[in-house]
């Protein structure tokens, strides 16, 4: 019935909506629970399948001897790592010869994948060595080392073979053989000289750092220079990446590749020099290693070939893209190109070659070969990732010409690139080696009756361990069975280009990105434009101006570094305090401060102080005092409006300069003073005071005094004569009494006293029509 009711499309009751709603759930539980595990049962899977291949880490350290020969054995040592969550059981390590590799494509293939199994890896040595682990505990590191004659590894002709190295056993889920962990590397086997001819292969060496030298030197006769930190006392000292450097170098068939400016900062410290710590200087103490690797370089480079780059290694796609639109900046490279090959000279005493320039990892466009070539350089060392010689089935050489009478010297970038990886460690250190071996053998294998010229330039500035690296990859070319070294960079220079090799520069678009962002910033240019600037003005005036040109010029050569890539902040904190500390030192020579002078005259001297607190004179200055109301005031001899007088100052002393001044009103005149060098260049700030024209002057002073004297000098006189005609009268009745009011007649031989010519003076009355002043 309740099937019919739901048939006819009845609503069912509660009750029975309940019972049907409960029997599908019970019917429907054990369905539910079936497809969980189902689902749970793959997730286990899979999870066990990500840790079977990768759950061990192999790691090999050694590679004995790294292109073996017949009659050798062949010792591989190593380390195997448990990174999974279970223990192993039943491990063995063991050893596999996989193909030969077909070429450099394939090799670049196989290195991609190194810790991944293949259908190539080839079957474990039936009758190899093996080393046994009972158990593998999660988290635990196991040494092992398998020897094998090469005559039992079954390889056939000459060529490039990959080599594995496994380890197999169980886990706790899966418990069957099976290779839980591989490490793939090259093994070169070319046990004869190639029937042919080898490559010749030409190694840069290069010495270079970041800059360590401030602006700032002593104010002594010495110029104590004075260092931003102590670390490159750290790298040319035992063990120290620089030291090493020489210490490989000098054993080695290379062409030495050096930035002056090292030179240049390591000479510094043979002598005193001082560190800043914040806003004090320490003494350094690394006079005692720089000597010995100065020592230990100049025997190594002796009789070898060495090319200086310019002075402080220029970025010279910082200055294509960006320093040619701010004036001067590649008058900076020329100086820096000028400087090098001198400063190798004189410290080294040996001529080095400048004729090349060295853009960052080799990377080139017009622009940058347009600047690299400025300076005087021919040949500009780029790599084959830039210049791409894709339709070439193999190497060509690696110079060619690109147009301008320029050259490129086309370095291989999978040999340069090959050491860049963290080498600090065994296993990275002897997989780099066995893959540049590799390449090399591939390269002359693709055309062994073709000689070709190859070039190797690694990175810049490699670490301790990576030049350790390369000295060890360059050894094991010694027995020359395919290379064969060829040391002096300009025979590379001077091979004769393959005719299929490309020549066309690549397009500014095709400059990676990724170098572009690290370039110095148009900012960067004008920051050295406006330094440069400061420093043309300051230098016209010192009497010894290399004091201040030959630091703060290679100062700025530094601001150009390429070392300063990746480092933008300490790029731009080294371009400031350069600046500050010039304008600093160009502040030295200043104006006096002075608010108010007093000219009590019509014509007085003002006097302006100039002081030099530099240790050296000055000269060739010109102090300028200009009023602003010229009609009020006037300050040349002549009665010109602006006054200019010479100044000289010796060091540490100040010098007052006199001006004579006249004025036509009295009143305050505001009056602007500045230095001046002698084209008419404004030096350092103005300074305005005002010169207060008094009314009364001493000279007006003298002629009131003279006056007033005069007057008394004239009523004592009167006194005097009043006082005598008084007396005369008194004493006239006792004289001759024919005389009139008793007064005597006047000897005609004695002149009277004058008579006076003012009525109140006078004793007599005035007579008609005369008129009396009162």
């Amino acid at each position: 019935m309740a099937e019919a009711a739901d048939s006819q499309g009845m609503t069912p009751s509660p009750a029975r909506r309940w019972f049907r709603r409960t029997a599908a759930l019970l019917v429907g539980a054990p369905l539910f629970a079936g497809l969980l595990s189902a689902t749970a049962a793959p997730t286990a899977d899979a999870a066990e399948d990500a840790v079977s291949g990768q759950s061990v880490q192999v790691s090999l350290d050694s590679v004995a001897p790294t292109a073996p020969v017949k009659s050798d054995t062949l010792t591989i040592s190593g380390t195997v790592t448990n990174k999974g969550k279970q223990a192993i059981t039943g491990a063995h390590v063991a050893l596999r010869v996989g193909q030969k590799l077909s070429g450099r494509a394939a090799i670049d293939g196989a290195a991609a994948h190194s810790a991944s199994t293949s259908s190539g890896d080839g079957a474990e040595l039936s009758d190899g060595p093996t080393v046994q682990f009972a158990k593998l505990a999660t988290g635990i590191s196991q040494d092992f080392t398998l020897s094998v004659p090469v005559a039992k590894l079954g390889l056939d002709e000459g060529g490039v073979y990959q080599l594995g190295v496994s380890l197999s056993g169980q886990t706790a889920n899966q418990r069957y053989d099976q290779v839980l962990g591989i490490q793939h590397t090259f093994l070169p086997w070319q046990p004869e000289a190639v029937e042919g001819k080898k490559s010749q292969l030409t190694f840069l060496w290069p010495l270079i750092s970041s800059s360590h030298l401030t602006a700032q030197t002593g104010s002594d006769a010495q110029q104590t220079p004075v260092f931003a930190d102590d670390s490159l006392a750290r790298d040319i000292g035992p063990g120290g990446r620089l030291e090493q450097m020489v210490s490989l170098g000098k054993q080695l068939p290379v062409t030495w590749v050096i930035d002056p400016d090292l030179l240049a900062t390591v000479d510094a410290m043979t002598r005193n020099y001082k560190i800043k710590v914040g806003d004090t200087l320490v003494t350094g103490t690394g006079q005692d290693a720089a000597k010995a690797w100065l020592s230990a370089l100049e025997a190594a480079v002796q009789g070898e070939k060495v090319v200086a780059l310019p002075f402080a290694d220029p970025d010279l796609a910082s200055l294509a893209h960006h320093g040619r639109d701010v004036p001067g900046s590649l008058g900076h490279l020329q100086s820096a190109t000028e400087v090098a090959q001198k400063t190798i000279d004189t410290i080294l005493h040996v001529t080095p070659s400048a004729d090349y320039s060295w853009p960052v990892e080799g990377a080139v466009d017009p622009s940058i070969v347009d600047v690299a070539t400025s300076a005087g350089a021919h040949n500009v060392i780029a790599r084959s990732d830039s210049l791409r010689d894709g339709a070439l089935s193999y190497t060509p050489t690696a110079a060619r010409p690109i147009g301008g009478g320029a050259n490129a010297i086309v370095a291989d970038a999978r040999l340069s690139t090959a050491f860049q990886a963290d080498m600090s460690m065994a296993g990275g250190s002897t997989l780099a080696v066995q893959e540049f071996l590799a390449q090399s053998l591939a390269i002359t294998l693709e055309e062994p009756e073709k000689q070709r010229s190859i070039v190797v330039a690694p990175q810049r500035m490699p670490t301790a361990s990576q030049a350790q690296t390369m000295a060890a990859a360059l050894h094991a070319l010694d027995p020359q069975r395919w290379t064969q070294p060829l040391v002096d960079l300009s025979a590379a220079a001077a091979a004769k280009p393959d005719p299929l090799a490309t020549t066309r520069t690549p397009s500014a678009n095709a400059y990676p990105d990724s170098l572009r962002q690290q370039e110095l910033p148009l900012d960067a240019f004008q920051d050295m434009k406006s330094t440069q600037g400061t420093l043309d003005r300051f230098k016209v005036i010192l009497s010894a101006p290399d004091r201040v040109v030959t630091p703060f010029g290679n100062a700025i050569n530094r601001e150009m570094s390429t070392s300063w890539r990746g480092n933008s902040g300490g790029a731009q904190n080294y371009r400031s305090g350069v600046q500050l500390y010039l304008d600093g030192l160009a502040d030295q020579v200043h104006l006096i401060q002075k608010s108010t002078a007093t000219m009590s005259g019509r014509s007085a001297t003002l006097a302006v102080t100039v002081q030099n607190k530099l240790v050296q004179g000055v000269d060739h200055l010109v102090l300028r005092l200009q009023p602003k109301s010229p009609t009020r005031l006037l300050l040349g001899e002549d009665g010109a409006a602006i006054g200019e007088q010479p100044v000289k100052v010796d060091g540490d002393r100040s010098q007052s300069v006199k001006f004579t001044a006249i004025a036509n009103a009295n009143g305050p005149v505001p009056v602007i003073a500045r230095l001046y060098t002698e084209d008419g260049t404004p030096y350092g700030e103005p300074m305005e005071f005002t010169v207060q024209v008094s009314e009364i002057t001493p000279t007006v002073m003298l002629v009131i005094a003279g006056g007033v004297l005069l007057l008394v000098l004239a009523g004592i006189r009167m006194y005097t004569h009043r006082k005598r005609s008084m007396a005369r009268d008194e004493s006239g009745g006792d004289d001759d009494p024919g005389q009139p009011n008793g007064s005597a007649e006047a000897d005609p031989g004695q002149p009277s006293d004058p008579t006076p010519d003012t009525g109140p003076e006078s004793g007599a009355s005035p007579g008609p029509g005369e008129k009396v002043d009162h």
